[in-house]
This record gives structure tokens, C-alpha cells and sequence, in this order.
């Protein structure tokens, strides 16, 4: 009951968010697609998450995001888990002693979960980066699940789903098809973005 009134709540806010901005959707993931990383791209502004929510909201793609579990416990710990935030603990030790890695800890999830969409920034900063971390490839290959390339164009005012990749290990190969899509997406402030340049 609960999850239906949350739904109905974010596609609400996300109809009229498009409707007054005057954006339309993008494409969607496959129905057969039950578990991804989805890279949100580019990331310039703040306004790029609220278009990229909305946009997931409408597409009805539950899109989750990783967070230390200390902010669980945190005053806004119920805001974070209402808006898709699941804890990931880096305090799990191996056998080695060695603490888990925030890849291991999502590859984790994915093992855990029969249907999982999690959201990634690569880019890490608003600000310009011609270096993205290149952690969610790893995550996608250890938890044997494909890469949802997800956007927001502000030129032609669309959000949605772009390709989807399935990583076979080629590293580089597939980082540059990445590329190669986002080189077409125009984000809201173009001075801040770069794709990859290691895989231009």
C-alpha cells in the first residue's frame, strides 16, 4: 500500500515537473531488463537529478542510489530510503580482513536482489572532469548485469534511457561506445562536461 502511494506521488510531481519545464521522455529499458546499473549523464547541475527522477518516475524504472548506511540512521535517514537510497556497509570484512570495496558492496546487492536498478554518476562532480571513475563497468561485469546509458539532453529537453550495453570485458572498447553516446547528449552548462577523454 505504501509503495503505491509513493509511486503515485513521484509520478504526480514528475507529470507536472515535465509539463511546466516542457520535457518529454527518452527511451525506456527493455521490460526483460530487471537488473542495471544506470549511469545518469551528464551531470552539470542540480536540476540534472531533478530531470533524470522525474523522467525515471514517468518511465516507471525504480531507480535506487547506494549510501553509506550511516546515513540511515541519520535524521533524514527516512527522506534518503523514500527517494530509493539502499544502505551499502563498508565495515564488512573478508576473510583477509580486508574491508569490502563499495564495487564488492554493490556487486553484493546484485546478488542479493532479483530485480535492481542502480543509478551511478560517474562523472562525481558538477564541475569539469575529463576523467570519469570507471567503477560501475566493474560493478556490471562482477554482478553479471548490463549498463543502462541514462540522460538528460537540454537542447531538445528529452530524459529517458539511451542503449544498453552488456559489458563482455572489453573494457576499453565498450567505455568508448559510451562515449560515443554521450558526446551527442548537450547538458545544461556545456563548459562543465567532457566525456572520458582516456576513451575519446
Amino acid at each position: 500500500m505504501f509503495r503505491k502511494l509513493k509511486d503515485g506521488f513521484l509520478y504526480a510531481v514528475a507529470k507536472i515537473i515535465f509539463l511546466l519545464a516542457g520535457w518529454k521522455l527518452g527511451g525506456n529499458l527493455p521490460a526483460n531488463i530487471k537488473k542495471c546499473v544506470m549511469i545518469a549523464a551528464p551531470h552539470t547541475s542540480n536540476w540534472d537529478i531533478v530531470f533524470t527522477r522525474a523522467a525515471f518516475a514517468l518511465l516507471d524504472v525504480p531507480v535506487r542510489f547506494t549510501i553509506k548506511k550511516e546515513w540511515f540512521d541519520s535524521p533524514i535517514g527516512f527522506f534518503i530510503k523514500f527517494i530509493g537510497g539502499i544502505p551499502i556497509d563498508r565495515n564488512l570484512k573478508r576473510e583477509e580482513g580486508k574491508r569490502n570495496s563499495i564495487v564488492e558492496g554493490m556487486i553484493a546487492l546484485f546478488d542479493q536482489n532479483e530485480q535492481l536498478t542502480v543509478l551511478v554518476t560517474p562523472e562525481g562532480t558538477r564541475s569539469l572532469a575529463t576523467k570519469w571513475k570507471t567503477g560501475f563497468y566493474h560493478v556490471a561485469v562482477g554482478g553479471q548485469v548490463p549498463i543502462a546509458l541514462g540522460f538528460v539532453d537540454y537542447k531538445n529537453k528529452i530524459a529517458g534511457v539511451g542503449k544498453v550495453i552488456f559489458p563482455t570485458g572489453d573494457f576499453e572498447k565498450e567505455m568508448r561506445e559510451i562515449m560515443d553516446f554521450y558526446k551527442e547528449i548537450t547538458p545544461k552548462y556545456p563548459e562543465r562536461f567532457s566525456v572520458d577523454l582516456r576513451y575519446n
